[in-house]
C-alpha cells in the first residue's frame, strides 16, 4: 500500500521545519500534501481580536483543504506548530473523524486533555521550540515521520464501531473492581464492551461515540462526572454527556457519585481540607461530598433518567458507591447513600426500573444484577 499524508504547518514561520518533515516522510515512501495554516499577516502585529479572526480563517481554510485531501485517499494527518499553529491544527483535527490518525508535533507544555478529550490526536513533544532546525528538532521530526509511516501501514474499516456496536461503559479507578468483573463476564457471554474513563475528560469521548451510534446499550456505572460538571473538579465541556444515548437501553449505577475529584492534596482549597478525603494518587485527591451536594447530583441524575427515551434502570448498591466507600473506607458514608436512594424513590418516574441491593458496587451480586437487567432491557 502506498501511503499519503497531509502535512500542516504555518509556512510563514515553519517552512524549513515542515520541509524537513516532508523529506523524511518521503524517505519512508510516503506521498505528502502540504497545507499552509499561516495567518498571512505579512509580519504585522495583530491585535487580540484580529489574531483570533485570522486564526479562525486559517482553520476554516485548512479544514476545507484537509477534508478535500481525505476524500482523495489520505491515510494520516500530521501537523507541526508552535502555540498559534498548534491551536489552529488542533481545531482542524478535532473536526476530523474520531479515530482517524492524527499527529501533532508541538513544544506546547500544557495539559492536553482539554483539547484532545474526544479525539485521537497523538502528541509528539519537541521539548525545544520550533524555531530553526537543530539536532534536537531534527531527531524529533525524524521520529514523527517514522511514527506517521507506521500509522499508515494498516488498512482501516470506515465506521467500524458503528457497523458493529458495542456496550458503552463508564469507569474510574474507584470503581475498577466492579468494571473488571463486569467486562470479564460480558466477554464470557461473547459481548464486547468499550470502557471510558469518567474523569471529566473521558466522558467527552463517551458522548461523542454515543452520538456516532457506537453503542447498542449503555452501562453508566460511573456517573461521577456530574460532580465535576456541577460542583468542583477539572473537566472539559461535555454538554451531551448524559443525553447522547437517549435512544439506547441504559443502566445507571451511582459509581463515584460520592466524591469530588480534586488535584494534589497539598493544593486542596481550604474549605475542602476539613472533609474526609484521601490521595487517589500523588496527583489526585478524592473529597467526600456533603449531604447537600449529594442531594444536588441525585436530583440531576434522576432528571436525566426520567427524560431517557429508551428502556432504562437504576441499580443502587447500598453497600458502597466506590472503593473507599465501604466498611473502614476513607470516605465511607451510609447517610450519603440513603440520601441518594430516597431521592430516587421520591422522584423517579414509574417507567424507570429501580433496583436496590445491600451489597457494595464491586460485589458479584451487583454484576449479576447488571447482566440480568441488561438482558431484560435489550430483549
Amino acid at each position: 500500500m502506498h501511503a499519503k499524508v497531509v502535512v500542516m504547518a504555518t509556512l510563514e514561520t515553519k517552512a524549513a521545519e515542515a520541509e524537513y518533515l516532508v523529506q523524511h516522510l518521503q524517505q519512508h515512501d510516503v506521498d505528502t500534501e502540504t497545507i499552509d495554516l499561516s495567518l498571512h499577516c505579512a509580519g504585522a502585529a495583530l491585535s487580540g481580536s484580529e489574531k483570533l479572526e485570522a486564526m479562525n480563517i486559517a482553520a476554516s481554510r485548512g479544514l476545507k483543504a484537509t477534508e478535500t485531501a481525505l476524500s482523495g485517499g489520505v491515510h494520516a494527518v500530521i501537523a507541526i506548530g508552535g502555540g498559534t499553529g498548534s491551536e489552529i491544527a488542533m481545531g482542524i483535527m478535532r473536526a476530523l473523524p474520531i479515530t482517524f490518525p492524527k499527529v501533532l508535533v508541538t513544544p506546547m507544555p500544557f495539559d492536553p486533555r482539554f483539547s484532545i478529550a474526544d479525539t485521537s490526536i497523538i502528541l509528539v513533544p519537541t521539548l525545544a521550540d520550533i524555531c530553526g532546525l537543530n539536532a534536537t528538532l531534527r531527531e524529533v521530526l525524524e521520529n514523527a515521520a517514522a511514527l506517521t509511516k507506521g500509522l499508515c501501514a494498516t488498512e482501516r474499516q470506515a465506521n467500524a464501531c458503528v457497523d458493529d456496536p458495542t456496550i458503552g461503559i463508564t469507569a474510574l479507578g474507584a470503581t475498577e473492581a466492579a468494571i473488571a468483573r463486569l467486562v470479564r463476564t460480558l466477554q464470557t457471554r461473547n459481548q464486547e464492551s468499550t470502557v471510558f474513563h469518567a474523569n471529566g475528560f473521558g466522558g467527552a469521548a463517551f458522548a461523542r461515540f454515543a452520538q456516532r451510534g457506537a453503542f447498542h446499550a449503555v452501562i453508566d456505572l460511573t456517573p461521577h462526572e456530574l460532580t465535576r460538571l456541577h460542583i468542583a473538579g477539572s473537566h472539559v465541556a461535555m454538554p451531551t454527556r448524559f443525553t447522547a444515548y437517549q435512544d439506547r437501553p441504559l443502566i445507571v449505577l451511582p459509581g463515584g457519585l460520592n466524591f469530588i475529584g480534586m488535584g494534589e492534596a497539598a493544593l486542596l482549597p481550604e474549605h475542602y481540607r476539613g472533609r474526609p478525603h484521601y490521595a487517589h494518587s500523588a496527583l489526585f485527591t478524592h473529597v467526600k461530598l456533603s449531604n447537600t451536594e449529594m442531594l444536588q447530583v441525585s436530583d440531576m441524575l434522576v432528571e436525566y433518567l426520567n427524560a431517557h427515551h429508551a428502556p432504562c434502570a437504576l441499580i443502587v448498591p447500598m453497600g458502597g458507591f466506590s472503593h473507599q466507600d465501604c466498611s473502614g473506607g476513607a470516605i465511607e458514608d451510609a447517610q450519603l447513600r440513603t440520601i441518594f436512594l430516597e431521592q430516587a424513590q421520591k422522584r423517579l418516574n414509574s417507567r424507570v426500573s429501580l433496583v436496590t441491593l445491600e451489597e457494595h458496587i464491586a460485589a458479584p451480586k451487583v454484576t449479576d444484577t447488571i447482566l440480568s437487567t441488561l438482558d431484560s432491557l435489550t430483549q
